[in-house]
């Protein structure tokens, strides 16, 4: 099989495309013939400190997230058989999403939405993971209340954006004025130009917020939590004092893989109340193209890498 494989720490340069042998899948294993994987910043920052205890050991295979068809099951399998059309997020300590095959444990993969393309799946699984789990395992969200997003256009982001506006809540939402037309066709009941204009001065008394910005733009945050109110960070968790100084909860989370709740999302975008706003396709081949766009830090939703060309699919929309 042809994947992409990095042998030391460095920039783009380091991702090399090479021919290996298939890999064979043990027992709770699933092989899946990889029709698009997903490029996620987690991905990159790996590359930067592959074989520092951050990522899979070297040489490896980078990328988490991947959408395909089952090719064989090992022993123990009961949920997928060959010919199923799924989609996954794989640890963080394993990965292998950037190849032609890809290993994947059975609690690791839900099935594929019927809705949408490869591609579109494979945009889904780590990104709409992350804002599930900040969202609706961490913080709580209900029906009624206010929540900020921010970083709102990027891959978490907009999926955040959705599932808030379908579990009920009021959503705001920073982006530069490019993005604010796509976020309020999302559902976001408020954008804020964070460029032009103090997002708190907008945002005051919400009873989340998701942060996947840190630094300055999560300390303002917190002032504008409502008491007892909780910022959820995929970036680092806020200091405790400060925290305790203005009475509000805050929490750092790491994405974790999980089938079930790829089942449920997989629902809401078979629903039409969910979907993957794909900005950018490349080939396999063109792996570094999709870290540096990705490391720029500006793409909008989800940049994929699509390793077969994709069939017609019936949209949600």
């Amino acid at each position: 099989m042809k994947a992409i494989r990095i042998h030391e720490a460095g920039g783009p340069e380091v991702l090399k495309l090479e021919e290996l042998p298939r890999p064979a899948p043990k027992a709770g294993e699933v092989l899946v013939k990889v029709h698009a994987a997903g490029v996620n910043p987690v991905d990159w920052k790996v590359r930067q400190n592959a074989g520092k205890g951050f990522g899979p050991p070297l040489p490896q295979i980078p990328g988490f997230d991947i959408a395909g068809v089952v090719a064989e099951v090992g022993a123990d399998v009961k949920g997928f058989t060959a010919g199923d059309k799924v989609f996954g997020y794989l640890s963080l300590q394993r990965g292998g999403a950037y190849a032609e095959y890809a290993i994947a444990l059975e609690g690791e993969l839900a099935l594929m939405p019927a809705n949408v393309s490869f591609s579109e799946a494979a945009a889904v699984p780590l990104a709409a993971l992350t804002a599930w789990q900040a969202l609706v395992d961490t913080a709580k969200l209900s029906e009624g209340q206010a929540v900020l997003v921010h970083a709102a256009a990027g891959g978490v982001g907009h999926f955040a954006v959705q599932i808030a506006k379908g579990l009920g809540a009021h959503v705001l939402a920073t982006a530069s004025a490019k993005n604010h037309e796509f976020l309020k066709g999302l559902g976001a009941d408020e954008v804020i130009d964070y460029t032009a204009e103090r997002f708190e001065d907008k945002a005051q008394g919400v009873d989340v917020v998701l942060d996947a910005v840190g630094g300055d733009t999560q300390a303002r945050s917190l002032g504008a939590l409502a008491p007892g109110g909780i910022l959820v960070s995929i970036v680092g968790a806020p200091p405790k004092a400060e925290l305790e100084r203005l009475g509000v909860r805050g929490v750092g989370i790491l994405v974790r893989p999980d089938g079930e709740q790829l089942a449920e999302i997989a629902k809401w975008i078979e629903s039409g109340t969910l979907r993957a706003e794909v900005g950018a396709v490349f080939p396999l081949a063109e792996a570094a193209k999709a870290h540096e766009l990705s490391q720029g830090g500006h793409a909008r939703g989800k940049i994929v890498l699509q390793i077969v060309p994709d069939e017609p699919t019936k949209a949600a929309r």
